[in-house]
């Protein structure tokens, strides 16, 4: 973290090596308005056994556990740890939510951690269940944990990190998995304004990243969980930059291509995810920190259940050719498909801020997820739009 504590700008998954290893002020954010309608895979083994979250309420007490001398987030940090958070600091004014589970709501284990400079830099912590419901947390997760600066956790970590947002996924081979219409388990960071510089910080992107896999590897020890997972900060590929792009290949995705023949503006370079992982993220023409255009295919079936509920959203129907499976709509800000692929629900995703690129979402739509599909596995898959 830099020494002013401050930050620019608005508001911003694999194999099972790593499970075997061990296992305000006020900010923008893009919120896609109109979504409202309502892989540490388990491969834990022997080395891995726990509990499964029960009872009436679980609470993850800072004084409790293995922990007990530590000092923030439930006990899961120590005075060192902070104190890299905040450039060396050890002025920081610490509080908790104990993570709680109540079953009465069935909404999952939830609570805070907040940590606040003298100088204006805080840092959250959250430990929550994604919401199903609304494209998770009400599309504002979604819109900011998913975005092209993210980086992919890889080693089979279902999360991604940037130097201002980091995630993961609890792995699931001690607390079990998720029922498939509940969205996954996940403890995130964030250190409130957010970015769109050219480059994400690697240096930051790391201790963050580090951070939040010790909060991770704290819940699961409260879980009884043995074993650690490993902090993959120095095995992450370069951030994303905002790169080039030719006419027929937008977003890098070759006969991908503006309707009319029009030209790409090259003065509103794309971003594109760096690195395999659950999502791919292009994020087009970034104007105050949001993008007026993004492209999101998710590959991760756990990710992909956030959007399970837009399969029954109003817009006019897209419908797949051929025999596959699948459903999707369109309408004048989003273009949406969800395929059932071997590997699990697909989502391919267009939005655009405001109404004025629905020729471009109509355009880019049908080529986008058949280029896609290839990409990730789910073989010739064709779309067909309303007429």
């Amino acid at each position: 973290m830099t020494g002013t504590d401050q930050r620019d700008g608005t508001g911003e998954a694999g194999a099972p090596d790593a499970a075997a290893t061990a296992s305000e002020p006020a900010r923008r954010w893009w919120h896609w308005r109109r979504l409202t309608h309502g892989r540490l895979r388990p491969a834990v083994g022997a080395a891995v056994v726990g509990a499964l979250l029960g009872g009436a309420g679980v609470a993850w007490q800072a004084e409790a556990g293995p922990f007990a001398s530590t000092s923030a987030c439930w006990g899961a940090l120590s005075d060192d740890d902070v104190a890299e958070l905040f450039d060396g600091k050890r002025d920081i004014e610490t509080s908790d939510v104990p993570v709680t589970s109540d079953h009465i709501t069935s909404e999952g284990p939830s609570g805070v951690c907040r940590l606040k400079s003298p100088r204006g830099m805080r840092i959250t912590a959250r430990v929550h269940q994604l919401d199903t419901r609304f494209g998770g947390a009400r599309d504002k997760w979604a819109d900011e944990y998913l975005s092209a600066r993210m980086t992919p956790l890889g080693d089979g970590l279902l999360g991604m990190a940037s130097d201002t947002r980091a995630w993961l996924a609890i792995p699931e081979g001690c607390i079990g998995r998720a029922p498939e219409d509940e969205g996954p388990m996940v403890i995130d960071m964030e250190t409130g304004w957010t970015s769109y510089r050219d480059e994400a910080d690697p240096g930051e992107r790391a201790r963050l990243t580090g951070a939040l896999i010790r909060l991770v590897n704290g819940y699961l020890a409260e879980q009884g969980c043995e074993g650690e997972v490993a902090d993959p900060a120095d095995r992450l590929p370069a951030p994303a930059r905002f790169r080039d792009e030719k006419p027929d290949a937008i977003c890098g995705i070759e006969g991908l291509r503006l309707p009319d023949g029009r030209e790409i503006d090259k003065y509103n370079r794309p971003m594109v995810t760096a690195g395999e992982g659950p999502v791919r993220t292009c994020d087009r023409d970034v104007l105050f920190g949001h993008p007026r255009l993004r492209l999101l295919t998710v590959e991760d079936p756990r990710l992909s259940t956030l959007y399970r509920g837009l399969r029954y959203s109003g817009g006019p129907k897209v419908v797949a050719a051929g025999g596959a499976q699948g459903a999707g709509f369109v309408q004048e800000d989003v273009g949406f498909f969800q395929a059932e692929c071997q590997t699990g629900d697909v989502t391919f995703l267009i939005r655009s801020e405001g109404t004025a690129r629905a020729a471009d979402i109509r355009a880019l739509l049908p080529r986008y997820v058949t280029a896609e599909a290839k990409r990730v596995g789910c073989g010739d898959l064709r779309i067909k739009l309303p007429g």
